[in-house]
């Protein structure tokens, strides 16, 4: 049995992606297959489509970090045929194949029932982003950064991650900041709960190791000399959440914020999270994220046009989440 599927594959230097048609039998092992309904253009993703950076291990391989399906077939004692689960991470797009097919299969440990607040394209409009943004405000709780602290920065906000940020952190009462390079979509990030959006110039040149305090904490997705002047700019026992590095993968600051300010740096690792933060981050977006504001955030694909919009997310052109239909 055939489906339809992306598959990247590598001649010499030359990395290409296709719409081909996939064989069943030619997946990877697994103990639960799923009939794929969507998955996502991720950051990552697009890394991995356009060969940008060497995401994928082995080819060929279907990309995509991510997706939401049905249970078609199961051997693992969690999942049953006919169940809704989700899937993030792991090896999806490294080393196993992805969710940018009509079917998947892979270790059931890899899956995550989905909540019955959410359908299948609701799990995909969050998505891996989505998902890292939940993990990056369970974080800043962690730390015991509060609403009645101050502002809480977020950086890189038109892109997929930092849209579900705002829109997470403003429902549970932050006054949240939006730092982006398009500034013409101000009112698409106070759509989604901005109450100031700034120009991330003003955070992406060098700056001083220290500087005045003005962040209770911060989520970054930039990296690089943003994520040192925005730790420089913390609050004394703020924290800052960080898993991006759109800018660079480089951190030219200080320790200055960490022994004078006590500032908390919390690294965000989405694909490789145990399974109760799992559980925990799907459990907390079904009851504090607005399914509204996720709509205005988010866009509906084929998987044809996957290949086209990678290099279009790598320029910083594709503001909020892409949903993928596989089945389109």
């Amino acid at each position: 049995m055939t489906f339809k599927a992306l598959l990247t594959t590598k001649m010499g230097d030359a990395i290409s992606t296709a719409l081909v048609d996939f064989d069943e039998g030619d997946l990877m092992p697994g103990n639960v297959t799923v009939a794929i309904d969507y998955s996502t253009l991720n950051y990552k993703d697009a890394m991995a489509v356009s060969g940008h950076a060497p995401v994928i291990r082995q080819f060929p391989l279907i990309p995509g970090i991510d997706f939401a399906g049905v249970v078609q077939a199961s051997s693992h004692p969690g999942f049953a045929v006919g169940e809704r689960v989700v899937a993030n991470g792991w090896g999806l797009s490294q080393s196993h194949h992805g969710g940018f097919a009509q079917k998947a299969r892979v270790p059931g440990d890899w899956l995550v029932k989905l909540p019955n607040t959410f359908s299948t394209r609701d799990a995909m409009a969050i998505g891996t982003a989505g998902y890292t943004a939940m993990l990056s405000v369970l974080a800043l709780e962690h730390a015991g950064v509060t609403p009645d602290q101050g502002e809480v920065l977020v950086t890189g906000a038109s892109g997929g991650a930092g849209a579900v940020a705002i829109a997470l952190l403003s429902r549970l009462g932050y006054r949240v900041v939006a730092s982006t390079g398009r500034l013409e979509e101000t009112g698409y990030l106070r759509e989604l709960g901005a109450a100031e959006v700034i120009d991330r110039r003003t955070l992406s040149e060098p700056g001083a190791p220290i500087a005045k305090e003005r962040w209770a904490g911060a989520i970054d997705s930039v990296g690089s000399h943003t994520l040192a002047n925005v730790l420089a700019q913390t609050r004394y026992r703020g924290a800052v959440a960080a898993f991006g590095l759109a800018q660079g993968a480089d951190l030219p600051g200080s320790v200055l914020p960490f022994i004078l300010r006590n500032v908390t740096l919390a690294g965000i690792d989405s694909v490789n999270a145990p399974r109760d933060l799992r559980l925990q981050a799907w459990a907390r977006l079904a009851t504090d994220l607005d399914l509204g504001k996720l709509a205005r955030a988010t866009q509906l694909v084929g998987l044809a046009e996957v290949p086209g919009l990678a290099g279009q997310l790598l320029q910083g052109k594709v503001r909020g989440r892409t949903v993928v239909d596989v089945n389109a």
